[in-house]
């Protein structure tokens, strides 16, 4: 039986790294593109859904209270809303007599119905107690939200009102809204008897890029309480953000926000707005930019 030489298993470990050298030039590209590949598939992953996120907010905002601070474009701020819903606004009895019920604009009113049963409402829809009540916010002086000029706080749970005959009028089932009572009347009576509802834990929401750089920059989604008078801020949040602050997306390393809601100064489109994202995130030498269009409804 013949075994082979020092020499021979020499030979065939060149040639055998010679093979693999050859190889691995024609590997590294397609591995090298695969692992690319994948860190862009996650940046777009991580800025698709934060564009998405930012959009379903907006749309669910306080009709004209987005806005954009007065010098910078990284950051956007609006009113969010949990549902709304329509108040009663004709009297349950005969004119001249009271009118439980009633939403009255002619006084002091610290309680409405709403039409419709609030219990039937999935359960993060449904108003409770510290929910902020809006009524046909047009985000001018005098019936601004971010002043309180046309909100009031409920103050209990919503109680239900039994669908119910009153002289020759029969009434559907109602939600009893009790609230804390404002100063004066509510400024303004929608047209169609429309009111939001802002949620007790979150009355203004920023969403805001900080310090941006490919290991630095952030997303957040700024949270926190309405104290009137809040006026347009001068410029965006700045880190440090309180402890908790969601962080949407990291490494974002370019960031605007255009909000547009009067085109060539007719004040009619005020009743539909556009938001423009963009979003770029890098890591790694990859960069990956979005744009995205939100249409605004601002009818109240």
């Amino acid at each position: 039986m013949r075994g082979f030489t020092l020499i021979e298993m020499v030979m065939v470990i060149i040639i055998l790294g010679v093979i693999g050298a050859i190889v691995a030039v024609f590997m590294k590209k397609p591995v090298d593109a695969y692992f690319d590949t994948g860190r862009r598939a996650a940046l777009t992953d991580v800025a698709d859904t934060a564009v998405r996120r930012i959009g379903r907010d907006v749309r669910r905002a306080l009709p004209n209270s987005l806005r954009l601070p007065l010098a910078g474009d990284q950051c956007i701020e609006f009113i969010p809303t949990k549902t709304g819903g329509r108040y009663r606004a004709l009297p349950d009895t005969a004119p001249g007599a009271p009118a439980p019920g009633e939403l009255d604009f002619a006084a002091v009113d610290a309680s409405f119905n709403m039409l419709g049963d609030n219990a039937a409402l999935p359960p993060d829809q449904r108003i409770a107690a510290g929910d902020l009540i809006a009524v046909y916010n047009l985000g001018i002086a005098g019936a601004n939200a971010y002043n309180q000029d046309n909100t009031d706080t409920v103050s209990a749970a919503p109680g239900l009102v039994p669908s119910r005959v009153v002289g020759t009028t029969t009434y559907g089932t109602e939600t009893s809204i009790i609230t804390a009572g404002r100063l004066t009347p509510y400024p303004l009576a929608s047209p169609n008897n429309r009111f939001h509802v802002i949620p007790a834990a979150e009355h203004v929401v920023t969403y805001v890029c900080a310090n941006l750089g490919e290991n630095t920059g952030k997303l957040y989604r700024y949270a926190r309480p309405l104290v009137a008078p809040y006026a347009t801020p001068a410029s965006c949040p700045a880190e440090p953000l309180p402890a908790g602050t969601p962080v949407l997306a990291r490494n974002v390393t370019a960031c605007s926000f255009v909000y547009t809601d009067v085109v060539n100064n007719n004040a009619f489109l005020h009743r539909n707005g556009l938001l423009q994202v963009r979003l770029e995130l890098t890591r790694a030498n990859e960069t990956v930019s979005l744009y995205h269009e939100v249409n605004v409804d601002n009818t109240p």
